[in-house]
């Protein structure tokens, strides 16, 4: 066997691992839950195919778009991540620079194809007839994601602006673009929904940021940590782990969550609870973050966008 032929055969894997699919699992599951959340939300979706369907498709959508922006962040952090996380596929050289951009292109293009089919509009409707605004919401979230990576852009290098165009994205928009495959995003609900989740990644995802400063630094990226230090930047973080979660229980209260009350007051008291954990973990030793390489805050952001996801969609369909 050719050296060729046997990197052809290992180039699935190092595509999938490229992708980094433990990150994929929670733009599915957000999708998924928006979706639920519309079902759910008043009035009631009556049972109907689309039901399934167009959500499914959705998922999928959400999980390829995620990897698509992970690639093209991968592409232009090669040098960063020689530093940080050499062992990746790019920068330990097993993958090649030219494979990486055809999965980014790639990857970009199955999303947006896929998007394009989320289109309901009742039972009777072929596929991708209906309305098309997760389509415009995914076109605008694949914009913010090359305004991250991209120079001159580049908005990681830019202290909250990095933080800003990780939240829009991720919370808000993935939330409306899930709920959107049910029900039209016309109205307040989604769009406070989406803040939550869009309020808690604000802060949260400078998680990551701790034990990269060095390569960072190298790579000209003036992250929060970088800027402010990591004990004020572990403060500055913590109301996000917070506060998104109380306003499920103001919404609740308001009238604007239409899901099942009390299931949603309950939601809001654990997730607070949660919240106020992780800040405990982060603040007692905030030295700790940028010396651990995934630090136990950096794990529980990803574990309370899970149980957030999973109770949002039980408190509106039960």
């Amino acid at each position: 066997m050719t050296r060729t032929s046997a990197a052809s055969e290992r180039n699935p894997r190092l595509l999938l691992e490229f992708s980094r699919p433990f990150t994929l699992v929670a733009p599915a599951l957000g999708f998924a839950s928006g979706a639920a959340t519309a079902a759910g939300a008043h009035p009631r979706e009556a049972w109907s195919a689309d039901l399934i369907v167009y959500p499914l498709i959705g998922l999928t959508m959400a999980a390829v778009l995620n990897a698509a922006s992970n690639a093209l962040n991968q592409i232009y952090d090669l040098e960063i991540d020689r530093v940080n996380k050499p062992k990746r596929p790019l920068p330990s050289g097993r993958l090649s620079l030219r494979d990486a951009w055809v999965f980014t292109y790639a990857a970009y293009a199955v999303a947006l194809v896929l998007a394009w089919l989320v289109a309901p509009a009742g039972p009777s409707t072929r596929l991708g007839a209906g309305r098309h605004e997760c389509f415009w919401i995914v076109v605008c979230a694949t914009l913010i994601t090359i305004l991250y990576s991209v120079p001159p852009f580049r908005t990681k290098r830019l202290g909250i602006w990095a933080n800003l165009t990780i939240a829009v994205p991720r919370g808000v928009l993935l939330k409306v673009a899930g709920w959107s495959s049910v029900k039209t995003i016309a109205g307040v609900e989604p769009w406070y929904i989406g803040a939550i989740f869009g309020l808690f990644l604000l802060g949260a995802s400078t998680t990551k940021d701790f034990a990269d400063m060095e390569g960072d630094a190298r790579g000209g990226c003036r992250t929060l940590p970088i800027i402010y230090g990591v004990r004020r930047a572990a403060w500055m973080i913590s109301p996000s782990f917070v506060v998104p979660f109380l306003m499920i229980g103001a919404g609740a209260w308001a009238g604007i969550l239409t899901g099942n009350f009390v299931l949603l007051q309950i939601l809001s008291a654990v997730m607070t609870t949660y919240g106020l954990y992780v800040c405990y973990l982060m603040l007692r030793r905030p030295e700790d973050l940028a010396v651990e390489e995934n630090h136990v805050s950096w794990a529980h952001m990803y574990r309370m966008m899970f149980v957030a996801q999973i109770g949002f969609a039980m408190a509106y369909l039960l």
